[in-house]
């Protein structure tokens, strides 16, 4: 199957999406994560198109989407799933799996929380919702949330550098030749564009906001029991596969694999983590 690509207008802006496979087949709505877009799901999309009906966006301020001045729009996790609602049902979709990936969870679990009535399950792929997955990585970030300073900004910046990115995609990677440096090069070249890391800083302060959330995204879980597969790199020094194991605590039946992957399992173990959602959404039908 052909992927897709379409532009539409939500709320004034261009949102960018991709799309594969038959439209009347079960949807599965993909939700990337930093500092990537939606071209981090290319190659699963066209893994699964010829059995599922595929959506994955661009969220304002990444990949082909409109990126206007972080003073000039307001880059907040509740303003980037408003975003993506407006777009699942301008597009129609009532009825969707999540796969939700870093940024990806925050995104999801909005959704999840508006209209629990339309997620036939949940795909994690080292998406956070457990203070256990937050690692040591987290703690400059951490001093940003408690003083949001130009200081503890700044200190930031190096987390948007073609060395961080490179970082994002080998760390915890036991072979680093399966790491295709196309993606981590396209990431760089719009994160280097005028302006975005002030759209990143913001994201990086409001994302101090999501912990707060953990309880209730929990108790979704916990009420609502959605299927749910952690699909999750063992190695991530990011989000920790501590966080992966906690999903089993609220949903009963949730499935964990751990992959010997770092933060980005589907650069190096696309097959495996292919399979294993095919199987978990085949079974969200029978």
């Amino acid at each position: 199957m052909t992927v897709r690509h379409h532009t539409v207008e939500i709320d004034g802006l261009n949102v960018f999406y991709r799309e594969a496979g038959d439209p009347s087949a079960p949807t599965l709505v993909l939700l990337h994560g930093f500092p990537t877009s939606s071209i981090a799901y290319r190659e699963l999309m066209e893994e699964l198109s010829d059995e599922f009906h595929l959506v994955a966006p661009d969220y304002p301020g990444f990949g082909h989407s409109s990126a206007p001045a972080a003073d000039e729009w307001d880059y907040t996790f509740d303003h980037l799933a408003d975003v993506v609602d407006r777009l699942l049902e301008t597009l129609g979709l009532t009825s969707y799996a999540l796969h939700i990936h870093d940024y990806g969870a925050p995104v999801g679990f909005r959704l999840a929380l508006r209209h629990p009535e339309r997620i036939t399950g949940i795909v994690t792929q080292n998406g956070n919702a457990y203070d256990e997955g937050l690692t040591p990585f987290w703690e400059p970030i951490r001093a940003y949330w408690a003083d949001p300073s130009q200081a503890n900004g700044d200190a930031l910046r190096g987390l948007l550098t073609r060395e961080a990115t490179h970082w994002q995609y080998t760390h915890g990677v036991p072979d680093t030749s399966l790491v295709n440096p196309d993606n981590e090069a396209f990431d760089q070249a719009l994160l280097d564009r005028p302006g975005n890391q002030e759209i990143q800083l913001a994201l990086f302060l409001d994302y101090g906001v999501n912990p707060g959330h953990y309880p209730a995204w929990q108790d979704y879980l916990r009420t609502q029991q959605p299927p749910l597969l952690a699909v999750w790199g063992r190695n991530d020094e990011i989000f920790g596969a501590d966080g992966a194991r906690a999903y089993a605590r609220d949903v009963k039946q949730a499935r964990i694999h751990l992959l010997d992957a770092g933060h980005f399992p589907l650069t190096t173990r696309l097959k495996q983590s292919a399979a294993l959602i095919r199987d978990f959404l085949r079974g969200l039908s029978d």
